[in-house]
């Protein structure tokens, strides 16, 4: 399974999407700065998740929420409680 995921900052309330094939271990990563992105805003929360059984499908889907954002507003209005 390959996972496309949605984390938040607890130090500053930012967001994060990215997507995996193992979210227990992309989680340590993330929470333990050895993630170059996210690295000096951990500790992190993992808010929302979505699975897929392709891989090809969670880029498509990581790169849609990514650069359009009309999908990223629809996912974010359907977590808005997770976000607060």
């Amino acid at each position: 399974m390959f996972y496309v995921y949605v984390i938040k900052s607890k130090k500053d309330n930012s967001v994060y999407i990215g997507y995996t094939d193992n979210l227990i271990r992309r989680m340590k990563e993330h929470n333990t700065g050895k993630s170059k992105y996210t690295k000096n805003k951990y500790p992190y929360e993992l808010v929302y998740y979505e699975s897929y059984k392709s891989i090809a499908d969670a880029k498509f889907r990581e790169n849609n929420l990514k650069r359009f954002a009309q999908a990223y507003s629809q996912l974010k209005r359907r977590i808005k409680n997770s976000l607060k």
